[in-house]
């Protein structure tokens, strides 16, 4: 797979979504990587394009993303309606069009048109305004793919934070845990980093739930009860997992260094810690999928969008992986398609014999 093919959806059209597409796309080196076809509207991109002339932004359309030229930006129109950009406003048409262009590249991935899903940020209001059925992108994806679980991680050059669960209120966090869950999102972390990230024997650490990891029961039963079995089934399955760490003290003596990745149990024990190290240029990878999905780790930045402020470091970093991604996994399947028969070599000398 010399250049893959990464559908990007536009986000919210009145977010900082098509400002940092803009950005990102004006490098033609990207070119040379991938074939990048942008999920929305040509007048909504021209509309972006005019804000931002001084960046060497040029696109052509295709309506099918099967009939792509390799050497350029591709838009492909997912709806010919007429929509009202407010910019740095949360509308129905922000959320419906988002939705839209979600759906049509996640179609278009799992029937192989295009190689991996690059989502450009969503606003939750807008979303609800729209009727959309699902807390995020992640839970959509999981969903419309029939993926038995997902993984949300954050991506970093030397950081990765999984979590357990995602966008939850912190007073349903422990009643929704348990082993089983646990266990599950160990082993699909660890599936993740085989195939998409081309480590062979990844080390896991688990973060407790409780201040001190319990204390040994004395703060919360959840780090004895729970979570240290889901470990140990872990390890019995021969998966390198460790803990459970209590999360301020992994993170602050620099113990996340050590290892491959680290499954937290909740989106702020975890991401809290990711962002601060890493904001800018991290990056939002949705594990356990059918299909590669990748996302920068902001939102829509309705306060700066049309100004031309936008970072675009962690949206290209988002491309970069799902090249990366695409990559590796095909190779780790290519590796594993024609495995070598392990040949016993006393029932050959019987069969030798018997002849």
């Amino acid at each position: 797979m010399s250049k893959p093919k990464i559908g990007i959806t536009i986000g919210d059209i009145n977010g900082i979504g098509p400002e940092v597409i803009i950005k990102t796309l004006s490098n033609k080196k990207i070119l040379d990587q991938c074939t990048p076809i942008i999920y929305g509207s040509s007048k909504v991109m021209s509309y972006y394009k005019n804000i931002f002339k001084d960046y060497n932004f040029n696109f052509s359309t295709t309506a099918s993303a099967e009939k792509v030229a390799h050497n350029k930006v591709s838009v492909l129109n997912c709806w010919e309606d007429e929509v009202e950009i407010k910019v740095g406003h949360a509308t129905r048409d922000g959320g419906k069009c988002a939705y839209i262009a979600m759906d049509r590249a996640t179609q278009d991935c799992m029937a192989g048109h295009i190689d991996a899903v690059l989502t450009a940020p969503i606003n939750k209001q807008a979303m609800k305004m729209a009727n959309f059925p699902h807390v995020g992108h992640t839970e959509y994806l999981t969903e419309t793919t029939k993926s038995d679980g997902s993984l949300m991680m954050m991506v970093s050059d030397y950081l990765k934070v999984a979590l357990v669960t995602n966008h939850l209120p912190v007073n349903e966090v422990s009643e929704s845990i348990s082993k089983k869950k646990i266990l599950k999102k160990i082993k699909t972390l660890n599936k993740t980093l085989i195939e998409d990230f081309g480590l062979e024997k990844p080390i896991i650490a688990v973060l407790g739930l409780n201040p001190h990891a319990g204390d040994e029961g004395v703060i919360g039963k959840e780090d004895e009860e729970t979570i240290k079995p889901a470990i140990a089934e872990a390890k019995r399955q021969d998966i390198l997992a460790t803990g459970p760490h209590p999360a301020d003290g992994f993170f602050g003596s620099s113990q996340f260094k050590k290892v491959d990745a680290i499954l937290a149990m909740y989106h702020d024990q975890g991401l809290v810690a990711f962002k601060a190290l890493s904001f800018g240029s991290g990056v939002n990878y949705t594990g356990g999928l059918s299909i590669i999905r990748t996302s920068p780790d902001h939102g829509t930045a309705y306060d700066i969008v049309a100004k031309d402020q936008a970072n675009p470091g962690s949206f290209r970093s988002a491309l970069y992986l799902a090249i990366d991604a695409c990559r590796q996994r095909k190779q780790y399947h290519e590796d594993r398609a024609n495995p070598v028969k392990k040949v016993d070599l006393k029932e050959k000398r019987r069969d030798k014999k018997r002849k």
